[in-house]
């Protein structure tokens, strides 16, 4: 699937700024974690498809979420990107199977955490480490939509360990930061 129906659809279900800057992050995240957690085979722009499309049907329908976006795919012969959505939550008891279920399990929660942290900061992004995410970790009222669960259960699966995985995250939206908004305070 090319990004363009990718697009398309997700604009026609998602019209929140918020989401959709959650899953242009998703998007990223995943293009830069194919090579490194699929290996030399991973298609880099299906991985990104994934990132991008995993809530593509939150908004539209919270309650069916993510059903009409797997059905969606399945009926255009996605199946890969289909199951890694279908499994991008623990709490759907879908286990992961490939190394891009395993990955947009690992990045989904740990992505739109990391983002929260940059907004703390003066400096966004520009400074910011693994420890200091690993502590708001720790912190449940903070970012408290995030399942922590997912979040340590994703970097198991992918067999990193989290302050690894964290910093990879945090190399990966860096690139963009000023797109996505994490440049800090002006």
């Amino acid at each position: 699937m090319d990004r363009a129906e990718a697009l398309q659809k997700l604009h026609e279900w998602m019209k929140s700024p918020a989401l959709l800057r959650h899953v242009y992050t998703v998007e990223h995240v995943m293009r830069r974690a194919a090579p490194r957690y699929g290996g030399p085979g991973a298609d880099p722009e299906q991985w990104a498809v994934a990132g991008l499309l995993h809530d593509a049907d939150y908004e539209a329908f919270p309650d069916e979420h993510p059903r009409h976006a797997i059905a969606w795919l399945r009926e255009r012969g996605e199946e890969a990107i289909a199951h890694a959505v279908a499994c991008h939550s623990l709490r759907w008891g879908v286990p992961c199977e490939s190394a891009l279920d395993k990955a947009l399990l690992a990045c989904d929660e740990l992505t739109g955490f990391v983002v929260a942290c940059c907004w703390l900061r003066p400096d966004g992004i520009q400074t910011l480490e693994p420890p200091s995410v690993l502590k708001k970790l720790k912190d449940k009222k903070f970012a408290a939509g995030v399942d922590r669960t997912e979040v340590a259960e994703g970097a198991k699966l992918l067999g990193v360990e989290l302050a690894e995985h964290v910093g990879f995250v945090i190399g990966a939206l860096r690139e963009r930061a000023e797109e996505f908004g994490l440049t800090g305070a002006k």
